[in-house]
């Protein structure tokens, strides 16, 4: 189909969940910016992914609709807006109705079975062979849009971040680097456990001139005062964030270390180097993009399961030797040209 880019005056993105995948999906927007130049972009998620984008220049404005709500109803807001192209980076079972229904002139989604019929515009559907915000990118090559950003996107408010700066001049010495643990995770087996990341803290302490900060967000709690437990005043608790607090806290870390989660991927997006730990997660579709690392114990039988809950002894993580994350830290730490002191 030709598309006539100065006839696209609004645009919107579909990418209802979760955090993580709503922010490699910014890989989209840099591309469609200089494309359909004229054009407003506009967003539809779920409530709790808003703050995600809603800061972003290039985000016109941010629709909201239910984990549940009623397709129709949804679509319906879409044709209120008479948007001229919606892009459905999800196309799952309910987008492709909610995109059929809203009787956009150009519906581009993936060609999944079962989900053809909402698009007329068709990217190709294989899932797998790169990471996850490229494949995004599937969708302007079926526009035959030119790719000349691979770059995904994250803006903190000032607010937020003189708040978070305050907050580490407060509980640091501010002539050593502050890393930053997150052990948030959206499933719990893609959750290391926290007695792994007592280990580990242990050993940064015990190779790095460095401070050390957990952060935690709605849900990771218990694991993060675990961390703090044992460890006692070697480490900082940044108590339960918001979103947009921890995003912040974590901007000013110079090096974050996370499980494969919705924040290891706003580290990335913010440029911080980054170090994902995984298990049950395929680290070549999910790793922190950009210049970072991840780590994994790839010769058990049992890896990239993705199961959500561990039929064994989760040890994915347990048997992940401690070694193995320092080394691939030590990879990160040069080729981000990090300065952290060797004790």
């Amino acid at each position: 189909m030709n598309l006539n880019p100065s006839a696209i005056k609004k645009i919107l993105i579909i990418k209802p969940r979760g955090i993580g995948d709503v922010v490699l999906s910014t890989i989209l927007l840099d591309n469609l910016k200089a494309h359909f130049k004229d054009a407003k972009i506009d967003y539809l998620t779920e409530p709790f992914a808003k703050p995600a984008i809603e800061n972003l220049a290039d985000v016109n404005k941010v629709l909201t609709m239910g984990k549940n709500e009623f397709s129709l109803k949804v679509a319906l807001i879409i044709r209120k807006e008479k948007y001229d192209m919606v892009i459905d980076t999800w196309s799952n079972p309910r987008t492709a109705q909610i995109v059929f229904l809203s009787g956009v002139k150009y519906r581009v989604g993936f060609g999944y079975r079962g989900r053809k019929y909402a698009y007329n515009i068709k990217a190709a559907s294989a899932r797998g062979s790169h990471h996850m915000a490229e494949h995004n990118l599937e969708l302007l090559h079926a526009m035959n849009i030119p790719i000349i950003s691979k770059k995904i996107h994250y803006q903190i408010k000032d607010e937020d971040n003189k708040k978070a700066k305050s907050f580490i001049s407060q509980n640091f010495d501010l002539g050593k680097p502050v890393i930053g643990i997150v052990p948030a995770g959206g499933w719990e087996s893609k959750r290391c456990e926290p007695e792994k990341w007592s280990e580990i803290c242990n050993a940064l302490l015990n190779k790095y001139d460095c401070s050390l900060l957990v952060v935690s967000g709605p849900g990771d709690e218990a694991d993060a005062e675990f961390i703090k437990d044992k460890l006692g005043e070697k480490i900082v608790h940044s108590h339960k964030t918001t979103l947009n607090e921890l995003t912040a806290i974590i901007n000013n870390c110079i090096i974050i270390i996370a499980n494969d989660s919705g924040p290891m991927h706003i580290s990335a997006a913010l440029g911080k180097p980054t170090l994902g730990l995984f298990g049950p997660t395929d680290p070549y579709t999910a790793y922190p993009y950009g210049n970072n690392e991840w780590v994994r114990l790839d010769e058990l039988f049992c890896i990239k399961c993705d199961l959500l809950v561990c039929p064994y002894n989760h040890e994915c993580f347990r048997n992940l030797p401690v070694k193995r994350v320092l080394d691939k830290l030590d990879k990160l730490i040069k080729k981000n040209s990090v300065s952290v002191i060797l004790l």
